[in-house]
C-alpha cells in the first residue's frame, strides 16, 4: 500500500463469495476497486453493496490473456495505477471424481483458471507496479488449505493450489527490487455458496461423509485488508484462516 490517500485495488472473482466480501471490505475502507469477473451483473451487484464506492466493473475471463490485459488497462485508465491485486478467481472443477475418470478438458479448465489465470493477473499487475510512480504495490494470492493438505478426489484443484504456493514464493522473491510485496492467504471453510455443501456433509479421508463447520467470510475479508494495508516494507508471506473446528489439522 502506498502512503497516498488514494488506494487502488483489482479484485478478481469479485462477483460472489470471498471476492465479493473482500471487495466490499476494501470499498468500505476507502479503497477504489476494479471488480473483475465473468458476469457483469454480479459485479454490479457487488458494487451496489457499498453505495458511493469508487468501483469499476470489468467483465474478465482470467484464463484469457487479452481479457487480463484489458482489465489492467481499464483500471489504470480509470484510477491511474494499481496498488493491490487480490488474485482470487478460481474454480473447483468436477466434484469428487477419481483421477482415472477425470477428463483432460476438465483438468485443463481448472488449471487455466486457478493457475494460468493467477499468473496472467500477477504478470499484468507486476508490469504496472514496476513501472508506475511511486513504484511498487502488493499482490495477495488466494491459496487454500488445499495448498497444504488435499481433500479426497480433488487432484486438479489441489495441484493448482500447490502450484500457486510456488508462484507466490517466486513472485515475492522477484518483486523485492521493485517494491512489490507478494503474499498468500490460505482459507478453509469460509461460508460461501461454494462451501454450502460442507455443512450438509463432505467426503473425509476415511471414506465417511461428515458435516464440517464454516466461518463467516467477513473474517477472511478483514484478514485480506490487514495484509493489504501493511506498508510495503512489511509482508504477510502466508496466512491461514479457517473455521476453528474444521477437520484440517490432523486431516486423514
Amino acid at each position: 500500500m502506498t502512503d497516498r490517500e488514494s488506494k487502488i485495488a483489482v479484485v478478481t472473482g469479485a462477483g460472489s463469495g470471498i471476492g465479493r466480501a473482500v471487495a466490499v471490505e476494501l470499498l468500505r475502507a476507502g479503497w477504489s476497486v476494479a471488480l473483475a469477473g465473468r458476469r457483469t451483473g454480479t459485479l454490479e451487484a457487488t458494487a451496489a453493496l457499498v453505495p458511493g464506492g469508487a468501483t469499476l466493473a470489468v467483465r474478465t475471463d482470467v484464463s484469457r490473456p487479452e481479457d487480463v490485459d484489458a482489465l489492467f488497462a481499464a483500471t489504470v485508465d480509470r484510477f491511474g495505477r494499481v496498488d493491490l491485486l487480490f488474485n482470487n478467481a478460481g474454480i473447483n472443477g468436477p466434484r469428487e471424481v477419481p483421477v482415472e475418470e477425470l477428463s483432460y478438458d476438465d483438468w485443463r479448465q481448472v488449471v487455466d483458471v486457478n493457475l494460468n489465470g493467477a499468473f496472467l493477473c500477477a504478470r499484468a499487475a507486476y508490469r504496472r507496479m514496476k513501472e508506475q510512480d511511486p513504484q511498487g504495490g502488493r499482490i495477495i494470492n488466494n491459496g487454500s488449505v488445499s495448498a497444504h493438505t488435499p481433500r479426497p478426489l480433488s487432484v486438479a484443484y489441489t495441484t493448482t493450489k500447490h502450484a500457486l504456493t510456488g508462484l507466490t514464493k517466486s513472485l515475492s522473491l522477484d518483486g523485492r527490487p521493485h517494491r512489490i510485496a507478494v503474499g498468500q492467504i490460505d482459507i478453509g471453510n469460509a461460508a460461501t455458496d461454494m462451501t454450502a455443501r460442507m455443512q450438509a456433509g463432505a467426503l473425509q479421508a476415511n471414506g465417511e461423509v461428515a458435516p464440517e463447520p464454516v466461518m463467516d467470510v467477513a473474517d477472511v475479508a478483514r484478514t485480506v485488508r490487514h495484509m493489504a494495508e501493511l506498508p510495503l516494507e512489511a509482508n504477510v508471506q502466508f496466512a491461514t484462516v479457517l473455521a476453528t473446528a474444521m477437520p484440517y489439522i490432523g486431516r486423514g
